[in-house]
């Protein structure tokens, strides 16, 4: 395999897994927040929304796109991402699960997978497209 694909592949795996860890970070967050706390449910859903975010932005910021972007701005790009992922994947939720009786956890996958690649295309091709591989190593 040549390099740059072995590199890329490998950016990939890395930009999977902490999504993944993403998912378990809003998971535990948000049953700490709704059931220990008993936070009404589209704020514990909001508040572990915000850290699984933050997480996966910082870890793959680091980690998977080692980019020295503007901080900032880089999440500002992100969060755009969001404000259009999350009103059309709650639409598709809403038609898929609601209206055609499909079921809720496969539209959840369905959409966890779908976050997961166009954030990753997203992240690599708008976010960090010029800025990728340039942090200082330590």
């Amino acid at each position: 395999m040549e390099p740059n694909k072995k590199k890329e592949l490998w950016r990939v795996v890395k930009f999977t897994l902490f999504s993944a860890s993403a998912g378990l970070i809003e998971i535990a967050s948000f049953a700490l927040l709704n059931e220990l706390l008993h936070l009404p449910y589209w704020l514990s859903y909001l508040i572990a929304l915000v850290l699984s975010v933050l997480w996966n932005f910082t870890l793959n910021r680091k980690f998977t796109f080692q980019s020295a972007a503007n901080v900032p701005v880089a999440m500002l790009k992100v969060a755009g991402y969001y404000a259009v992922f999350t009103p059309l994947s709650t639409l598709l939720e809403h038609l898929l699960a609601g209206k055609l009786g499909w079921n809720e956890y496969l539209v959840t996958g369905i959409n966890m997978a779908l976050n997961l690649v166009t954030e990753f295309l997203f992240q690599r091709f708008v976010v960090y497209r010029d800025s990728i591989d340039t942090a200082k190593k330590n």
